[in-house]
């Protein structure tokens, strides 16, 4: 499926509407010991309680989920850079 320059565009709307992060991935018994699995959408002392909590996701989608903030502007960078 080739992507069109619009739908490029669309895509790094989406980006540039989402919460800025770093968006950090924090898994109950793995990254804490106690609370919920969530996602941090920004640091703590610019908004402390940024944060997304996810039902029925695996630990495996929560970390896709949190580094798609970073990983997919790198990647349209990447495709910008290779046409």
């Amino acid at each position: 499926m080739d992507l069109d320059d619009d739908q490029l565009r669309e895509i790094e709307e989406r980006c540039s509407r989402a919460s800025k992060g770093p968006w950090k991935s924090w898994i109950e018994g793995r990254d804490h010991t106690s609370g919920s699995s969530f996602i941090r959408t920004s640091e703590p002392v610019e908004a402390p309680n940024a944060a997304i909590e996810l039902s029925g996701a695996t630990d495996a989608d929560q970390d896709f989920i949190a580094h798609a903030r970073e990983d997919v502007p790198r990647l349209l960078g990447e495709l910008r850079r290779l046409r």
